[in-house]
């Protein structure tokens, strides 16, 4: 039976065959599923601009033996704006990877869909510092997918105010005192405790609702990726190339 579901195409592939496309779409219904799309850079194909990188769109999809095939596809928003910032481009093609690695499979993806495109559309009119946009989207995904630091109190001494000191491979904090007796942490100001806190626990809908000082959102930034990375034991290609032109 043919499933039709909205879907962001995160990844796009036309080296395959003379006009066909290989994409990997975060579903609303499926989550991360990947498909050909037959036909999709010819001329004349209705699907081709719908399944191109950064274009939310309705999918019909079949099943077929080791893939789902595309049948149909209408655009329902296309993210031209960031494809003229290299930037922006990298950024957004990095919180794509992201997704497809973080995101659900063979189950639904709201949450997920919801981060993405609200990330994506703020990236765009530049609502929200890239550095924001950035943190929110790494922390978010990957509580979807079970990761979460523990930033509710210094694991040593208990206090839960002030600044912190992140272990990104444990994700717990020392405040300053404690920390004195190891080398091993990332700083974190009151204000970017305070934020991280904000963006694990708040609702889907205000959790771009904040904004930080240049002070409080660089170290925010820097922790968010490390614990990701940590997190994850690997890096990512398009993270490299946003760093290479930020």
């Amino acid at each position: 039976m043919p499933l039709k579901t909205d879907a962001l195409i995160i990844r796009e592939n036309n080296r395959i065959g003379e006009s066909d496309r290989f994409i990997t779409a975060l579903t609303r219904e499926r989550g991360v599923l990947q498909a050909s799309v037959r036909g999709a850079r010819k001329v004349s194909s209705r699907s081709g601009s719908a399944t191109s990188l950064l274009t939310y769109a309705t999918l019909t999809l079949t099943e077929g033996k080791s893939k789902w095939i595309v049948t149909d596809a209408k655009p329902q928003r296309v993210f031209f704006e960031l494809r003229d910032d290299m930037k922006k481009l990298a950024l957004a093609q990095y919180f794509c990877e992201l997704a497809g690695v973080l995101g659900p499979r063979e189950e639904r993806a709201d949450a997920a869909l919801r981060l993405l495109l609200n990330a994506l559309h703020l990236l765009g009119t530049g609502e929200r510092e890239p550095a924001l946009l950035k943190a929110v989207v790494e922390q978010r995904l990957l509580m979807e997918a079970g990761y979460c630091p523990d930033l509710h109190a210094c694991r040593r001494c208990g206090k839960q105010d002030g600044g912190m000191f992140l272990q990104p491979l444990s994700g717990l904090v020392l405040c300053p005192d404690c920390s004195l007796t190891t080398t091993e942490g990332i700083p974190l100001t009151a204000g970017a405790v305070a934020a991280w806190r904000w963006l694990i626990t708040a609702d889907e809908d205000k959790i771009f609702s904040f904004r930080l000082s240049p002070e409080s959102l660089l170290p925010l930034a820097a922790a968010s990726e490390r614990f990701l990375l940590a997190c994850l034991n690997r890096g990512f290609n398009t993270l490299d190339f946003y760093h290479s032109v930020e």
